[in-house]
């Protein structure tokens, strides 16, 4: 069996190379437009469906639940579904959502869509890290750094792009479902270019959970709270700027803007991370990046609005990149390291499910997004902390208890 998965690992490795960086862009582009298309249009949508602030932070919540849910699930469902299987039916279900839109005229109906194609994403995004693991072992970061770039690109696009289509058509629901068409360009993709499955790597894929390891729940809190911005920003971003009186295509450019930075920190921190296994002080520089951002934010948000959320698109990109890697980094079995991504995304993305909610319930008390943005730059604060305790030295002791 040994020799069987080395031969089928080479084999994987040598027909990865540039096909292989372009699938995992390919998947990465579609895992946010169903999140950010949101935003910008939601005074639109709340007008024509009736749904409150807590409602429609449901658009968000929901979908990141299941990322984390069916992240969770990964180990039991993972070997019966199949890594081939499983990305294409996750593409089919974002397409599915995607149609759905298109069609929709009701609040109910546009919850149910993000449900599904939040598990779609989840599928999806609980894969990628243990395909780059065993595709690119010997460049972790750098693929781990393009894959976060596309997903960011892909939010950032759906940001700008949806309400001009929105507009452009003249109905709402067009902005949320040309997205559509990048799915179909996916799941194109994926069966065109996937290796082949072999029986000694799906069972390789397989085994058991990491429930028990304090270091992996360590792991996860610390993805949710670092990552759990990015949820808030896409949510409420634009909502705060329309109640400051900018347009639909204004505000949703704040979260085009905010993406450029955030594909420009996923490119760049492979580099600058190359030469050393210690991740925390770069950890601490981009939290620290992002707390100056929300200071910002928080403080003076008509005073410079594009400094502010370029900070806080750069440490938010750079946090997904590295927390990801970090994770990786301490196992060296791709199937192992994969399934402590996905129980890292699985219970993280719970935490970063729940705080654009948390959120939009504070503004619905206090009537700004003021006391929001501090919860967000409290949690920054916290982490700075924690991300002291990740030692290089310390991955494989701590991975025992």
């Amino acid at each position: 069996m040994s020799l069987e998965l080395s031969r089928n690992h080479a084999e994987e490795q040598a027909r990865a190379g540039w096909l292989g960086l372009l699938v995992i862009v390919a998947l990465g582009i579609n895992l946010r437009p169903i999140l950010t298309s949101i935003g910008p249009l939601l005074a639109e949508i709340r007008e024509a469906t009736g749904l409150g602030f807590q409602g429609a932070s449901l658009l968000t919540v929901l979908p990141v639940l299941c990322m984390g849910l069916f992240a969770l699930a990964l180990p039991w469902i993972g070997p019966r579904l199949g890594e081939g299987r499983g990305m294409a039916f996750g593409l089919l279900a974002i397409a599915a959502a995607c149609l759905w839109r298109l069609l929709l005229d009701s609040g109910v109906a546009l919850v149910l869509s993000a449900v599904l194609a939040g598990s779609g994403v989840a599928i999806i995004q609980a894969l990628v890290p243990g395909v780059i693991k065993r595709w690119f072992p010997h460049k972790v970061p750098a693929a781990m750094g393009l894959y976060s770039a596309a997903l960011m690109a892909g939010g950032g696009c759906a940001a700008v792009l949806a309400p001009m289509v929105a507009e452009h058509s003249g109905h709402w629901q067009d902005g949320l479902g040309i997205w559509l068409l990048p799915a179909l360009l996916g799941l194109s993709l994926w069966g065109l270019a996937r290796p082949r499955e072999a029986g000694a790597l799906a069972r390789a894929q397989s085994g058991g959970h990491f429930f028990a390891s304090r270091r992996a729940w360590l792991l996860a809190v610390y993805f949710g709270l670092i990552n759990g911005g990015y949820t808030s920003m896409v949510a409420w971003l634009p909502v705060s700027y329309r109640q400051l009186g900018w347009s639909a295509q204004a505000s949703g450019e704040l979260i085009g803007l905010m993406t450029i930075f955030q594909v420009l920190a996923a490119l760049s921190m492979p580099m600058l991370i190359r030469r050393s296994a210690d991740r925390r002080p770069w950890l601490c520089l981009v939290l620290l990046i992002q707390l100056a951002g929300f200071a910002g934010l928080l403080l003076a948000p008509l005073h410079l609005p594009g400094l502010w959320v370029a900070l806080i698109g750069y440490g938010l990109g750079a946090c997904f990149a590295l927390s990801l890697t970090l994770t990786l980094d301490h196992l060296s079995d791709p199937g192992a390291a994969g399934r402590l991504a996905a129980f890292v995304q699985g219970i993280g993305f719970i935490i970063t499910g729940i705080i654009p909610y948390l959120t939009g319930w504070l503004r619905d008390v206090t009537g700004d997004f003021q006391v929001s943005w501090v919860l967000l730059a409290v949690f920054v604060v916290a982490m700075l902390g924690v991300t002291l305790r990740f030692a290089p030295s310390g991955y494989a002791r701590a991975m025992e208890s």
